[in-house]
């Protein structure tokens, strides 16, 4: 009988990384939270400013690109190139869609002469998703190199960990989307 020896993917630096990054984003979404409470009235009524349908696709084209870097992790390790290479190039013009929905969507609240020096929600509106589209493009990067491995015939322990890294790292922009879309869209 042969034992099955279990490790956390990307390994553990990764890992000690995404928790640090998510407890900057923690840290934000409190004082957001802090600050809401403050003045609900004027954050309900400058949220009703955004674009649902845009955040809800944004939401959607996140998951599509998460669940397109599981797929291409899992044909990496079973060895099919093609389908691989496919899987990730599909994760990244999901991430070019959303970075496009998002600079439609600073356009439009722009054009509407709404900006962060507008009040307290929409400086927190543009730090929060500014920061976040900032992780997007780090996102796109990190996939970037995992399509120039899906090409490698065989990953070896090193580079396997940089890829699943890779891919935990978008699930993490992916997270921490789910929780702007929450606090910033739908919260009331």
């Amino acid at each position: 009988m042969t034992a099955t020896v279990r490790r956390v993917a990307g390994g553990s630096g990764t890992w000690v990384f995404l928790f640090g990054d998510m407890g900057v984003f923690g840290a934000f979404f409190v004082t957001f939270l802090v600050e809401r409470a403050t003045a609900p009235d004027l954050f309900d009524t400058a949220r009703t400013t955004l674009h649902i349908g845009v955040g809800v696709a944004n939401t959607l084209v996140l998951l599509t690109s998460s669940l397109l870097g599981v797929r291409a992790v899992n044909a990496m390790r079973a060895g099919a190139e093609a389908i691989s290479s496919r899987a990730v190039a599909a994760a990244i013009a999901c991430g070019v869609a959303f970075i496009g929905l998002k600079v439609f969507e600073y356009v439009s609240l722009a054009s509407a002469g709404h900006g962060p020096g507008d009040n307290h929600f929409y400086l927190y509106y543009f730090i929060l998703t500014g920061l976040h589209l900032f992780h997007v493009c780090l996102g796109l990067g990190a996939l970037s190199f995992v399509f120039t491995q899906t090409r490698r015939t065989e990953l070896g322990a090193t580079r396997t960990a940089l890829v699943e890294g890779a891919v935990c790292f978008w699930h993490l922009v992916d997270l921490l989307w789910i929780f702007l879309f929450a606090l910033l869209y739908l919260v009331s």
